[in-house]
């Protein structure tokens, strides 16, 4: 179970005793609410707030008996107390409770995610900076595309992750609301002041409108923002373990002294935590659908919700909590491997500056398909020399592709020799690094 290796700061917000402290912290301010509205005498409230409190066993016990875990925590509470147990839910229904206390727990877990989601960013930026202009070859298909550097994949996933913090921002704010509008929504058994005057002890915002329970769209939406954080997270741990990949070999996963990758082959180096990672963020997002499907519940409330909840909620915020630590982890630790990128860059002998020798023979009258047709028909050749086994490079450090071209009579007679050395350069795809750094950062 992932709770074995989770943090305990966020494991604490979801244990038995955090759901009922969290229950009885909502109804000791409806308590000393109901005190303030002069409905419960000063010395009863003051007896509450200062002796009220619970058994998780007794509570086992008595719901045993009554099936209702609300009641059963009730009773318990009240075994704490004298007669002033009277005012202890008064006026209220269960979800006022439940619904309530659950937005305190969501509340202050989002927020130690997006403390994580930031920790996160801020080792992207850092290696981001360090990696700013480390040459590498941008894929598309899986296949050589053009220069990049590191620095701008990095850039980019920085990028992403702040907006899915934006969203979690958002969402944050969603999710902070209560409800104490009593078993249909109306307040007919307790004033609108209650409810505002508890939501402001607690720090949360009132629902503006719910009928027994507050509306499920809202734990939809902190579901949603979350599974989307992770759809990004499993992006970048798969990348990872692509560039990991022994014919790839551009960037790893930090291998601990004494650490071990496999029971057979002593040599392995395997992308463990971007592997683990990436089961992590399917786990998580495969909460989407039962948050979505508790929005539609009967009338004004059933509890068809309540199961899934029950797991759902702990789940996705200790597995995310995890996950993200996790990513940071690797991330900060990571080995990079500058020259195995230079090599990977320069495997296609000189393909990667196609685009810009057919963006040049226009410039010189050549039409677009004329252009194409040189470059391409050049492109080729390569591509069969390197199937056949032939160096992308020849002892000079001239590529194949360079070769080829100078070799082409149609083009010789519109380039000098001198114009076409001058387009394999790659300083021609890092001009505008700092000015996408200056956007993104």
């Amino acid at each position: 179970m992932i709770e074995r290796y989770a943090r305990k700061e966020m494991t604490d917000k979801w244990t038995v005793e955090a759901k009922y402290q969290a229950w009885l912290d909502v109804e000791i301010s409806a308590v000393k609410t109901w005190v303030k509205l002069g409905l419960i005498p000063e010395i009863d409230g003051e007896k509450i707030i200062k002796n009220a409190k619970f058994n998780v066993d007794r509570i086992d016990e008595i719901e045993k008996i009554t099936k209702h875990d609300v009641i059963a925590f009730l009773t318990s509470v009240s075994e704490s107390l004298g007669e002033e147990s009277r005012w202890v839910h008064y006026g209220m229904t269960s979800s006022d409770t439940i619904d309530t206390a659950v937005a305190l727990q969501i509340r202050d877990s989002l927020k130690l995610i997006i403390a994580d989601v930031k920790l996160v960013m801020e080792t992207l930026k850092k290696r981001a900076f360090e990696e700013k202009m480390t040459l590498m070859v941008g894929r598309s298909h899986g296949i050589h595309g053009e220069p990049i550097t590191f620095g701008l994949v990095l850039a980019l996933w920085y990028s992403e992750i702040n907006r899915h913090l934006e969203n979690l921002d958002q969402s944050l704010k969603v999710i902070s609301v209560g409800k104490i509008s009593g078993a249909m929504g109306n307040f007919a058994h307790a004033p609108i002041e209650l409810e505002e005057l508890i939501c402001q002890d607690l720090g949360l915002e009132s629902d503006p409108v719910s009928n027994q329970v507050i509306q499920r769209d809202r734990y939809a939406r902190v579901i949603s923002a979350i599974a989307l954080l992770a759809s990004t997270v499993e992006k970048i741990a798969v990348a990872i373990r692509h560039y990991q990949r022994t014919e790839v070999y551009e960037v790893e996963e930090y291998f601990a002294p004494g650490q071990k990758g496999s029971s057979a082959m002593p040599h392995k180096r395997n992308p463990i935590l971007s592997e683990n990672i990436t089961g992590l963020a399917r786990t998580i997002r495969a909460f989407i659908i039962p948050a979505m499907e508790n929005v539609a519940l009967w009338h004004e409330r059933d509890i068809s919700h309540s199961s899934v909840e029950r797991f759902m909620l702990p789940d996705v915020f200790i597995t995310t909590d995890f996950m993200l630590h996790r990513l940071n982890n690797l991330l900060s630790k990571m080995v990079i491997y500058p020259k195995n990128m230079l090599k990977n860059l320069n495997l296609t002998g000189g393909l990667v500056f196609s685009q810009r020798l057919l963006l040049e023979l226009p410039i010189l009258g050549f039409s677009r398909e004329e252009s194409y047709k040189i470059v391409q028909r050049n492109a080729m050749k390569v591509w069969e020399d390197l199937g056949s086994g032939r160096s992308a490079l020849n002892n000079e450090g001239e590529s194949l592709y360079l070769q080829h071209l100078l070799s082409d009579n149609d083009l010789k007679a519109s380039l000098s020799e001198e114009k076409i050395r001058s387009l394999f350069d790659y300083s021609y795809y890092t001009k505008n690094v700092d000015a996408i750094f200056k956007r993104v950062f």
